[in-house]
């Protein structure tokens, strides 16, 4: 890492940090979180020095604040407002758009910050009339009849918004296909209609995130975010003008040739340079 680069981290407003493959992955036995080589000790520098920084995973399995009950248990210090999914920015940009009707094709953990922010929520495969969006997430229980319901849902002139649309997550035992990414495959394959991305790497997550943190858009030119995905986190810096943070412990690999929207500012086998950078500070 060089000398510039340690000087953006001291120097942040705040930070963006992916949860799976760049602070923790999930720990099949447990059913939980484990943590990833230094990254408690990142987090808890920054709190102590004041720095404000969210979690963001682009999952929707479950609410934020179980992910967040989830990395407390792995001994992350990360509160349940300081922690984001898609769904977070989903509700936030849907209410503001005046979709308030919408039909999720996700579990309930995936609708569950829709519901929480007073929008009228449709079950995947519920008979409904005047959908306004048709929002789509984890949801491996996927079946013929959901495909159906949001099918003439999108063909009575409902948005199609999602999670997320990239095909793998990081897992302990190597990348996981993603929910959301065929069953969007499916819907656009039938309806015409392209998917517009409401978690990561839309400039609406990126925005929540900074909403939460408390920080104005003028401060994204000093957000580091910090990940393992290309098309993910340091696509998202990059079109935000903010600095990022690549990892080479999850989806990314350390000689990966990467398209110029999609490369970090610094690429790290792990987090120590990282925590030394903000403790030299």
């Amino acid at each position: 890492m060089n000398a510039e680069i340690s000087a953006r981290l001291r120097g942040a407003a705040g930070f963006i940090f992916d949860m799976d493959g760049t602070i923790a992955l999930g720990d099949s036995k447990s059913g939980g979180h484990r943590a990833l080589p230094h990254a408690i000790a990142v987090l808890e520098t920054l709190k102590a020095a004041g720095t404000p920084f969210v979690v963001f995973t682009n999952g929707t399995a479950k609410p934020p604040a179980a992910y967040a009950q989830s990395l407390r248990n792995a001994g992350f210090p990360v509160a349940d407002g300081q922690m984001l999914t898609p769904s977070s920015s989903a509700a936030i940009w849907l209410a503001k758009s005046g979709l308030t009707k919408v039909r999720v094709l996700g579990n309930a953990g995936c609708a569950a910050p829709l519901v929480d922010a007073g929008l009228d929520v449709i079950g995947p495969s519920d008979e409904a009339e005047g959908v306004q969006a048709v929002y789509t997430g984890w949801f491996r229980e996927f079946d013929f009849a959901a495909l159906e319901a949001g099918c003439h849902s999108l063909w009575g002139g409902a948005r199609l918004v999602t999670a997320s649309n990239v095909p793998f997550f990081a897992t302990e035992n190597g990348r996981a296909i993603g929910a959301s990414y065929p069953i969007n495959a499916m819907l656009s394959a039938m309806t015409g209609k392209r998917p517009r991305i409401l978690g990561k790497p839309s400039r609406v997550a990126f925005e929540t995130a900074l909403g939460v943190m408390g920080l104005p858009r003028s401060a994204a030119k000093d957000i580091i975010v910090v990940g393992d995905d290309p098309a993910l986190e340091m696509r998202m810096a990059n079109d935000a003008g903010a600095s990022s943070v690549g990892l080479a412990t999850g989806v990314m690999s350390a000689d990966a040739e990467l398209p110029e929207h999609s490369r970090p500012s610094c690429l790290l086998g792990d987090l120590e340079p990282m925590l030394a950078a903000l403790q030299a500070g």
